[in-house]
């Protein structure tokens, strides 16, 4: 297994910085100036976002919203009163029963309101990626660092075993020659 890794290691540091893409290049840049990889989702959206992605995301806002849906209500209600009691009663609404303009009203809406919707649900897809991408790479950063830690950790294990090796060496070379020196006839 080790000759495994080894190789593959051999295989990317010889093809050098080149061959990776440019996430990897930027994430290997960054884990050798020991910068941070992290970044906030909503400000790097806020920085590419435009003018009119912000208002579509505002309108969806809104348009999503029990408030909405409560203004809105209050408006269909006042219209069909407005029209049918108090204009009625006056000669007439402008838009009398079955409300033919109201409904033109609310198709328009409802045509406007659809692309809204979509053009901020693309935007919430869009954002979802650039999520998952941002931890990918947070994700990589921390996979390189646990393999340099785990490096580390070998040859901290490695030097020791060689430490006690070296001692062991000693003591068993001491006791040899005091062994030698002691016993007679073995010279």
């Amino acid at each position: 297994m080790d000759a495994d890794v080894m190789q593959l290691a051999r295989q990317l540091l010889d093809s050098g910085l080149t061959r990776l893409s440019e996430r990897e290049q930027r994430i290997i840049t960054m884990i050798a100036k020991r910068s941070h990889v992290a970044r906030n989702v909503d400000t790097v959206l806020a920085e590419r976002q435009t003018f009119g992605e912000r208002l579509v995301d505002r309108v969806a806002q809104l348009g999503g919203s029990w408030g909405f849906i409560a203004i809105f209500a209050g408006m269909l209600v006042a219209w069909v009163v407005l029209n049918t009691v108090v204009l009625a009663r006056s000669g007439g609404g402008f838009d009398p029963y079955p409300y033919i303009f109201l409904n033109l009203i609310l198709s328009m809406v409802a045509a406007l309101q659809a692309p809204v919707i979509l053009m901020s649900q693309n935007r919430q897809a869009a954002r979802d990626r650039l999520a998952a991408s941002l931890d990918y790479e947070i994700n990589l950063k921390a996979e390189v660092e646990i393999m340099a830690l785990h490096d580390k950790l070998d040859a901290i294990r490695v030097e020791h075993l060689e430490g006690v090796l070296r001692d062991h060496t000693a003591r068993l070379e001491g006791i040899a020659q005091s062994l030698e020196a002691g016993v007679p006839g073995t010279t």
